[in-house]
C-alpha cells in the first residue's frame, strides 16, 4: 500500500464534513491524510474483533457500544484532528452526536496497514494516550502480534502473539483468543 501523503494546508471541520462520503482520510494537527481500503485480511480480522466485542457487551447488557470504521472520533478541535479507528468502543453516550464521536472513545483497537505501520505504533499511540483512550490495542497482522497499552492501569507495550488470549483490561471478564482469528485467517 502507498504511504500516506499530507495536504500541505491546515484543513476545518467544516471541509473535512464537506469531502465526499467514500473519501477515507483522518486529520492530524490540522493535516489531512488519505487512507487506501484495507485488504481483506484487515477486513476479516475487524470483523471477527467486532463480534467478539459487541457479542459481549449485547449478553452483558452493557451500556458501551461499538463502532467500525469509517466512524469519525474528533480528539481535538485546535489543532484539528480526527480519527477512524478500525475499531471501538464508546461508553459515553454523551460523546455521540449522531455524526461523530467528539472526545476519546474508551477502547480502540487499530490494525496495522503494511504501507504505514508507524501511523499506528507512533502517531496514534501518542493521539490516542493523550486524548484519554483508555485501551489501545495494535494488531499487526504481518507480525503475528498484537500490543497492548491499557493507559489507564499503566500499561504500555505489552506483547502478545496470535496465539494468545487477551483480556480486555476496561472490561469485567472478557478475553479475546486470537488463535480462533488465526484459524479463520488460514481457511
Amino acid at each position: 500500500m502507498p504511504v500516506l501523503q499530507p495536504q500541505l494546508t491546515h484543513t476545518t471541520l467544516e471541509e473535512y464534513d464537506a469531502l465526499p462520503e467514500d473519501t477515507r482520510a483522518e486529520i492530524f494537527d490540522g493535516q489531512i491524510f488519505y487512507m487506501p481500503s484495507p485488504s481483506q485480511e484487515h477486513q476479516t480480522i475487524s470483523m471477527e474483533l467486532s463480534t467478539i466485542l459487541n457479542t459481549y457487551i449485547k449478553n452483558n447488557k452493557g451500556d458501551c457500544r461499538v463502532f467500525h470504521a469509517p466512524f469519525d472520533v474528533k480528539l481535538s478541535d485546535s489543532p484539528l484532528t480526527v480519527v477512524q479507528p478500525d475499531l471501538m468502543i464508546i461508553c459515553d453516550k454523551n460523546k455521540l452526536d449522531g455524526k461523530r464521536c467528539n472526545g476519546a472513545p474508551d477502547f480502540i483497537i487499530e490494525i496495522v496497514s503494511p504501507g504505514n505501520p508507524a501511523d499506528d505504533y507512533i502517531r496514534k499511540l501518542y493521539h490516542y494516550k493523550n486524548a484519554g483512550v483508555r485501551e489501545y490495542w495494535i494488531v499487526d497482522p504481518q507480525r503475528k502480534n498484537i500490543t497492548v497499552n491499557y493507559f489507564a492501569g499503566n500499561l504500555l507495550n505489552v506483547p502478545y502473539t496470535f496465539n494468545s488470549v487477551i483480556k480486555v483490561n476496561i472490561c469485567n471478564n472478557l478475553f479475546v483468543d486470537f488463535s480462533d482469528i488465526t484459524k479463520i485467517l488460514e481457511q
